[in-house]
């Protein structure tokens, strides 16, 4: 699934990377624990987290994930949305929480 028909299809909010929203969505990681992402993400993953500062683009760049989902309305550090776009990084936004994000994927048929 592209991270543009994911986000439309779950009223997300694009807060970074719009240029890379044909990115395929081929799994979902769920962490906090930015080293632990760089150990176990995939290529291709959705990453859920609640951190939102300059850290999350880098790991993002690394782990080549196809997008950073921001649950529960949380908002994201100016500074980590130009860090995003200068590094081609999609960020999205929503209110649901990281369980129902995992729930709604796997209903679309994504994940591992």
């Amino acid at each position: 699934m592209k991270v543009l028909e994911f986000a439309e299809k779950f009223g997300m909010k694009v807060w970074a990377g719009e240029n890379k929203l044909q990115n395929d969505i081929t799994g979902v990681y769920v962490c906090d624990l930015l080293s632990w992402v760089m150990s176990h993400a995939s290529k291709g993953d959705a990453w859920i987290t609640v951190h939102t500062n300059l850290n999350i683009a880098a790991v993002a760049l690394l782990t080549e994930v196809a997008c950073v989902i921001v649950p529960e309305n949380i908002n994201v550090e100016p500074e980590t949305i130009t860090r995003a776009e200068n590094e081609g990084i999609v960020i999205l936004g929503t209110d649901l929480n990281s369980y129902e994000i995992c729930c709604r994927a796997y209903e679309c048929g994504v994940g591992k």
